[in-house]
């Protein structure tokens, strides 16, 4: 073949390889303009899948939630049964009381948020082990079955980039170590927009799961401890066992030496004897960690109840900011107006130093 002929053929094959090329860039073009132009409701499935990628879904972050706090549980009687704790200090708490770490701790955290992870791979976590490395972890599978029967839940689908979940692997770690088991719990809290909404407390060592979600539905557990018409007539306060700080004293200046004092361990368990209404509300003066408080938050606002600082602020539990609440607690169900407008008013009026 010729030069020439071959530098014929040459440009011809090029002219053929620049047809589909245009084709596809008009093409591509159409889409994008099709996209763009068409109200949502007309834009075809794909397009919804697409968008889906960036919801999840609350009934079944509830369900894994239900799920991880349960895990958890299983990690911490186990670690139980051994006895080998391989126990350790984190230091001291503000109020001077020993804060410990377990073995116990740190399989409970793995469990609960590598299990979460692996299952919303993109939903923001926050436990209070964070800083413990995970290895060779059992995950699992959603398993709707640890619904109850006659809960009947809703699909609703929320923007991932709204969702926090909060994680405390173990409440009541000191007391786990002196088998004060009672107190124990492990906690799981979804936060949308930073309002709590969903919030799950497991007792392992009695085999119980408090769970609710705001608007919807609730553990059978949780409905069976919870009175209808719960008795407020006086004041019946639960405290921190181990980090009180004053709070008795302000207790006794607030609502007088006729009100009752129950010192309790792991906020978990106080949030449950005031649903349970074995107190009229659970106080707390000094700062504590939202992942103590969140799921017991969301429980109580799904009864009627309320949970604010002692500013009577609604504590905010979205990814910005401390995960400390400085400001300490008042958890009620049905006297939180009463309650917090006396002890508003001493705060006013008595500038006593720990009170804050």
């Amino acid at each position: 073949m010729s030069y020439l002929n071959r530098k014929e053929n040459m440009g011809r094959r090029i002219h053929v390889h620049r047809v589909p090329a245009a084709i596809a860039i008009i093409l591509l073009t159409l889409i994008i303009v099709y996209f763009v132009n068409f109200n949502q409701d007309e834009r075809p499935a794909v397009y919804g899948l697409l968008r889906n990628q960036n919801k999840v879904n609350l009934r079944k972050l509830l369900i894994g939630a239900i799920q991880a706090a349960q895990r958890g549980g299983i990690e911490v009687l186990e670690v139980a049964q051994t006895r080998d704790l391989k126990e350790r200090s984190k230091g001291k708490t503000d109020e001077g009381a020993n804060d410990p770490f377990t073995d116990a701790d740190g399989r409970s955290h793995c469990v609960m948020k590598e299990g979460l992870h692996r299952i919303f791979p993109r939903i923001k976590i926050f436990s209070e082990e964070d800083k413990e490395s995970c290895s060779n972890v059992n995950t699992f599978d959603l398993d709707p079955t640890v619904l109850h029967e006659t809960a009947d839940l809703p699909n609703v689908l929320v923007d991932i980039d709204e969702v926090t979940v909060w994680i405390d692997p173990l409440d009541a770690t000191q007391e786990f170590t002196e088998k004060l088991y009672q107190y124990v719990t492990t906690m799981v809290c979804v936060a949308v927009k930073g309002k709590p909404i969903i919030g799950v407390i497991h007792s392992p060592f009695i085999g119980q799961t408090a769970w609710a979600w705001v608007d919807h539905s609730m553990s059978e557990y949780l409905a069976l401890i919870h009175p209808l018409n719960p008795d407020t007539t006086k004041p019946l306060i639960t405290v921190s066992r181990s980090h009180a700080g004053s709070v008795k004293e302000l207790i006794k200046d607030v609502f007088g030496e006729n009100s009752e004092i129950i010192t309790a361990a792991g906020a978990g368990y106080k949030v449950l004897q005031v649903i349970s209404n074995n107190a009229t509300a659970y106080l707390h003066s000094t700062k504590i960690k939202k992942w103590d408080i969140c799921a017991g938050d969301a429980i109580l606002r799904a009864l009627g109840g309320a949970m604010t600082n002692l500013n009577d602020e609604f504590i905010n539990y979205g990814p910005e900011g401390s995960p400390v609440n400085e400001q300490g607690l008042l958890a009620t169900l049905k006297t939180h107006d009463e309650y917090i407008d006396k002890l508003m008013q001493f705060r006013k009026n008595h500038v006593v130093s720990g009170h804050r």
